[in-house]
């Protein structure tokens, strides 16, 4: 009876230290700041020493905006410098700057359509880095983006693939990001209640779909975009009077 119970405590004490372990290298999680978005991620949050997949929505997949200030706001808030690879040169530094990201932390490489996959991967193997962004257009291979995700998990550096293809069905193909968004621009509101004959004054707003998402939900919500602090909004629908969200919607379990 002795050893039975030598043999359980010595067990337990293998497997809290397993834990431990564990958690001391999980690379964590970076929260939106908005419950409603929060909710549906694994862990509360955006998964750090990960690839994540953002695109445009409708008419918008080439011009990569919106998903770009996306992707600024989110590396905004984490520390460190980011690798910013591109295919052309067509990135408006100032406009991410204005979703948080200075230009100080931001290293530009313009690689073209063959090296921006393989510039991407070294980056990400780079520990030192806060976060690799890839501004990529076409079709993109599971193995090539399998790589991707296994070099973000071996660091701890966040990845984020930009997706700009010339058609729909070219994101359509399996992609082992953790998550995928996709990311349109809307109408801005009148500044004032009282003023509805002048719109597109009040700030910014995107449609936000999550399509997929690794262990955790789906969902959809109209938000405000990313402001000098990196934060994004969910919108609340006050015309009415109401607190209600607007254009919330989560869908089921990826």
């Amino acid at each position: 009876m002795q050893q039975v119970n030598s043999i359980e405590r010595l067990r337990d004490t293998i497997a809290r230290l397993e834990r431990a372990s564990q958690a001391a290298s999980a690379p964590g999680v970076l929260p939106f700041g908005e419950a409603a978005i929060d909710a549906v991620l694994p862990a509360g949050g955006l998964a750090l020493g990960a690839l994540h997949e953002v695109a445009g929505l409708g008419g918008f997949l080439q011009s990569g905006s919106a998903p770009a200030l996306f992707a600024a706001g989110v590396l905004a808030r984490l520390s460190g410098p980011v690798l910013w690879v591109l295919e052309r040169a067509d990135v408006f530094a100032p406009g991410l700057a204005g979703a948080g990201l200075h230009p100080d932390r931001v290293i530009y490489a313009e690689a073209g359509r063959k090296q921006a996959l393989l510039l991407m991967e070294e980056g990400l193997r780079h520990r030192g880095l806060a976060g690799v962004v890839g501004e990529v257009g076409g079709p993109i291979s599971l193995s090539a983006s399998r790589r991707l995700q296994l070099a973000a998990e071996a660091t701890g550096v966040m990845g984020v693939l930009l997706r700009r293809p010339l058609r729909e069905s070219e994101l359509a193909g399996p992609v082992a990001a953790v998550t995928r968004w996709r990311i349109g621009p809307l109408p801005s509101p009148p500044p004032l209640p009282d003023a509805p004959e002048v719109p597109g004054l009040g700030p910014a707003r995107w449609r936000l779909e999550l399509v997929r998402c690794r262990g955790g939900r789906t969902g959809s919500w109209i938000t405000e975009a990313c402001d000098a602090s990196g934060h994004l909004r969910v919108v609340a629908a006050l015309a009415d009077g109401s607190a209600a969200t607007e254009g919330r919607r989560v869908g089921t379990a990826a």
